[in-house]
């Protein structure tokens, strides 16, 4: 079976977290089956085609950026071509653009949604681009949420709440580099094994202004891997604070971000808005056996993180009540072991990539037969 995943920035140009998740998709599926293909825009598409571990990633020229929406001329012939060839469309929301091309191109196929997120900071936009939204989902055969908590608390699933499901992100603990004794030798040296660490990109949902101030609170010290629009901001606030406990790292590579995963203390994640629907950098601290410390927004991070059991969770926006559950785990070292393990457990029984494949093939393979006995009953 043929599927061909559509959004607006994947691999490996740029590395968020639904690129991973659409990574981890295409290739746990494959031992099911399934063979994934990715359309997605590019700033320079040269090449046009390129081959991401065991699937071939199809790049079109990005003409214009508008409100965090790509759009390119070239792109409609090209999605029309492949999508003829494949055997079902499975489309990564939000990107008005991409809900557009749906109907320009008058896919007739099979078709799965997997909405990774609200839209919440251009409600302007939203205001306008509702209809068309509404119109996009309607016409999907199924929606993948990636966690009840997101499902019950999203006004736009409810209304699709009887062809809505639930299938969790995965990640494969195998497809991440092991870290060799003179990386991890060399990262114990500058930060030794007591230090929370956070990994992401920095911008406006992911609360990182609220670490900074917890932080300061503590004197604990702070990693932070990543980079992003709010860099040189973040960086003149610590400045401001006079947290030198803080410590930016940039961008890592592979191997150093699995050796500070494994040497820190807890993973810290305090983004603060409904922008974070899941967040897979959480999860990987999970997979790491790692405590974690995130806030309550009624999303999938506190479907990952549960409060007392696997971590700590707190409300938004509240510096020191990050502060508070920070100074939990760094006093009582066997507390936050007992919730690493207990993490590492709930990211074995239900966050697996192997899970998520599986049951995305059984998705694949239902809406297609339903697909196919609607077109031979005349429906």
């Amino acid at each position: 079976m043929r599927v061909l995943h559509f959004f607006k920035t994947y691999l490996p140009e740029t590395m968020g977290g639904i690129e991973q998740v659409i990574f981890q998709l295409c290739q746990s599926t494959l031992p099911f089956g399934i063979h994934s293909e990715v359309l997605t825009l590019s700033v320079d598409p040269q090449p046009a085609d390129v081959q991401v571990a065991d699937h071939l990633v199809h790049r079109a020229r990005l003409d214009l950026q508008l409100a965090s929406t790509g759009f390119s001329w070239s792109l409609l012939r090209q999605f029309r071509e492949l999508a003829e060839q494949a055997d079902l469309i499975h489309y990564h929301f939000p990107w008005p653009f991409m809900d557009l091309l749906h109907f320009l191109a008058r896919i007739d196929k099979p078709v799965v949604v997997t909405y990774h997120s609200d839209i919440i900071r251009q409600q302007l936009l939203l205001r306008l681009y509702s209809p068309l939204m509404h119109r996009f989902l309607g016409a999907a055969d199924r929606i993948v949420a990636a966690s009840p908590n997101y499902l019950e608390t999203s006004s736009v699933l409810q209304r699709y709440r009887d062809k809505t499901v639930v299938i969790p992100y995965g990640l494969d603990r195998n497809s991440y580099v092991e870290p060799g004794s003179q990386c991890i030798s060399a990262w114990e040296q500058r930060f030794g094994r007591r230090f929370f660490l956070f990994v992401g990109v920095m911008r406006y949902y992911k609360g990182l202004h609220i670490l900074l101030e917890a932080a300061r609170l503590t004197g604990y010290p702070v990693v932070i891997v990543g980079a992003g629009p709010l860099e040189d901001e973040l960086r003149s606030q610590a400045a401001r604070l006079g947290a030198d406990n803080v410590h930016f790292l940039g961008r890592l590579g592979d191997e150093d971000k699995v050796a500070l995963l494994k040497l820190c203390t807890a993973i810290v994640f305090p983004s603060h808005l409904r922008s974070e629907a899941f967040g897979i950098s959480l999860l990987e601290g999970a997979m790491f056996g790692k405590p974690m410390i995130s806030s309550e927004i009624g999303t999938g991070t506190s479907y990952i993180n549960i409060q007392g059991e696997t971590g700590l969770v707190v409300p938004p926006s509240d510096p020191q009540a990050f502060a508070a559950a920070m100074r939990q785990l760094w006093e009582a070292p066997e507390l936050a072991g007992q919730m690493g393990r207990l993490a590492l457990q709930r990211y074995q029984q239900l966050f697996t990539a192997e899970r998520m494949g599986r049951q995305m093939a059984e998705l694949y393979r239902e809406v297609r037969a339903q697909h196919l006995a609607q077109a031979n009953s005349g429906q």
